[in-house]
């Protein structure tokens, strides 16, 4: 997943800085597009060079690297817990809420794959339209079955237009970051008075959720911080032990798996209010994955 910030260093220009589109492993890209650690290419005098330790090839397999494919996390978890929603007769919003994660995994493994504007739209606006969703759920866990909240649809709905407009308008990375940062404030928010106040036995999945996801921010700033004394190190590292470095593929992995366990968690919330019986199960002893059954008829 790439946050609109990764651009935000004069190292770091949007793509629409470049000159036409397209590129080969021939010829140097015509569309400039940096992305800080991730950055392979430099403009120089209008052109487009590729950095001295590096070939185009080199290049090409490096944006196919672990970035791309530790997007996996956003995408397979989610869609078999949407399956499990749905067979467990769930809630449409918590199918959704999966299915938004894992759009952000197909919307964020085109764009590294690519590296190309359109596709940095299709990561970071999911992202937005996820966290919508993710506060829907949240705000409406205490509500009898089969409600709808028409203002609060509303107001989401509204937010995430505005919010898509405007980013698209000013091509801003900043107001992404803040728009993102609003959402998932309101999420925490709400969270900490579930685990608090209603559900204190739900502490450790709250907590649990909270601190892998600000492991992966803290990670995504160490990455862009120090990218050129990160990129110096895995020059001198075996490629396997280098790959351990890429702190942007831990990113993904680290708020992918936050994300995951934050559905685990509104579901949780909501199905025990619901007096239904859930129960996390682990795949393997290893992956978290809700198994709800039906209240008990009395």
């Amino acid at each position: 997943m790439g946050p609109g910030a990764a651009w935000s260093s004069g190292r770091c220009p949007y793509p629409w800085q470049g000159i036409g589109t397209g590129w080969s492993l021939r010829s140097p890209p015509t569309q400039i597009i940096l992305r800080c650690c991730e950055a392979v290419f430099q403009q120089h005098e209008g052109h487009a060079a590729p950095l001295a330790s590096q070939t185009l090839h080199e290049v090409y397999k490096e944006k196919r690297n672990g970035n791309t494919v530790s997007n996996l996390i956003f995408i397979l978890p989610p869609i078999y817990g949407a399956i499990q929603t749905y067979k467990d007769g769930l809630e449409k919003r918590y199918l959704a809420a999966y299915l938004c994660l894992t759009a952000v995994g197909l919307g964020s493994w085109c764009f590294h794959m690519t590296l190309k504007y359109e596709m940095q739209l299709l990561d970071e606006l999911p992202m937005i339209y996820s966290c919508c969703v993710f506060v829907y759920c949240l705000y409406e866990c205490f509500k009898y079955k089969n409600t709808v909240n028409y203002a609060l649809l509303f107001l989401l709905i509204t937010y995430s237009v505005v919010v898509s407009i405007v980013y698209l308008d000013l091509k801003e990375p900043v107001f992404h970051q803040i728009m993102y940062g609003t959402l998932v404030s309101i999420i925490v928010l709400r969270s900490v008075y579930i685990v608090l106040w209603v559900y204190p036995w739900l502490r450790g999945l709250g907590y649990t959720s909270l601190t892998v996801f600000l492991m992966g921010f803290f990670l995504w700033n160490v990455d862009n911080i120090f990218c050129d004394k990160l990129r110096a190190l895995r020059e001198k590292m075996p490629p396997v032990v280098g790959a351990v470095t890429q702190f942007h593929a831990w990113w993904h992995i680290l708020t992918g798996l936050g994300s995951y366990l934050h559905i685990l968690l509104s579901l949780y919330t909501r199905t025990l209010f619901l007096k239904h019986r859930p129960k996390v199960k682990f795949i393997f002893g290893i992956w978290p994955v809700l198994l709800v059954e039906p209240p008990k008829n009395l």
